[in-house]
C-alpha cells in the first residue's frame, strides 16, 4: 500500500507556481495548486503553464468567506472555476456551499469530464457526529470525491474526524482536523483510506499541516526495516 501526499502551493504569481510544481512533483504524488492567491487576470496564464501536469494537480480557488484569498466578485470565481473545468484537472476543488447556492455551475460542472472534490470546513470548531454524517450524505449528492476537515480543539475532536471513515460508503474520503491537536489526524486518516494527506512544501498552508519530508519520513518507516 503506498501512501500518497499533495503538496499545497500558495503563490502570488504564475512564475512562481511553475517553479514550486516543479520541485513539489519530485517528492510529492499530487500538488494542490492555490489559484486563489493570484491576480485574477493572472489565472489563465497560469492554467496553460501548468496544463501538462494537471493529472497530478488539485485546483482551488477559495473565496475570502471559506478561508480563502480569491480577489473577484462571485460572478468572476464561477466563471473560472468553469474555465478550469475545461482543462480537466486530476480533481477540481468547490466548495459546498458554493454547489449548493449556484445549481447551474453544479449542473455545468457535472456537463463536463472534471472531478470533482466537494469540500467543506469548519475553522471554528468541530461538529457534532451526526452533523457531520449528514454533511457528507449531502455532499456526496455532487461528487462521491468529498473533503470534510474541522478545527480540533482536542485529541477527541481529531478521533471524532477519523471516525468518519467507519461511515465512508462509497465515497474517496478526505476527513482531518486542522489545528495542533489535529495534526495527528492528517497522518493517520492515510491509514484509515484517504487517498492522499495535505502536507505543505516548507512552510505550512493550512494551520498544524506538516512538510512533506516530515510526512514522509513517517510513512516511510515501517517499510525502512
Amino acid at each position: 500500500m503506498k501512501y500518497k501526499t499533495c503538496i499545497s502551493i500558495a503563490e502570488n504569481s504564475p512564475n512562481k507556481i511553475k517553479n514550486k510544481l516543479k520541485e513539489s512533483l519530485k517528492k510529492s504524488d499530487y500538488v494542490e495548486v492555490r489559484l486563489d492567491f493570484l491576480k485574477t487576470k493572472q489565472i489563465p496564464e497560469t492554467l496553460e503553464i501548468i496544463k501538462k501536469d494537471l493529472k497530478k494537480i488539485v485546483c482551488t480557488l477559495r473565496p475570502k468567506n471559506e478561508g480563502g484569498k480569491f480577489p473577484g466578485t462571485e460572478k468572476e470565481r464561477i466563471a473560472i472555476l468553469k474555465l478550469i473545468a475545461e482543462y480537466n484537472p486530476f480533481l477540481l476543488d468547490v466548495e459546498f456551499n458554493t454547489l449548493n447556492k449556484n445549481k447551474e455551475l453544479s449542473k455545468y460542472l457535472n456537463s463536463t469530464k472534471t472531478k470533482l472534490l466537494v469540500s467543506w470546513h469548519d475553522f471554528k470548531k468541530t461538529p457534532k457526529t451526526t452533523e457531520l454524517k449528514s454533511k457528507i450524505k449531502k455532499m456526496s449528492k455532487f461528487s462521491n470525491n468529498v473533503k470534510i476537515v474541522s478545527t480540533a480543539k482536542s485529541i477527541d475532536d481529531a478521533t471524532r474526524m477519523l471516525e468518519l471513515y467507519n461511515k465512508k460508503g462509497k465515497n474517496n474520503l478526505i476527513s482531518f482536523a486542522m489545528g495542533d491537536a489535529g495534526k495527528i489526524s492528517r497522518i493517520l486518516c492515510l491509514y484509515l483510506g484517504s487517498p492522499y494527506t495535505y502536507v505543505s512544501l516548507g512552510k505550512a498552508v493550512a494551520p498544524g499541516q506538516f512538510s512533506v519530508d516530515e510526512v514522509n519520513k513517517i510513512i516511510n518507516l515501517k517499510s525502512s526495516k
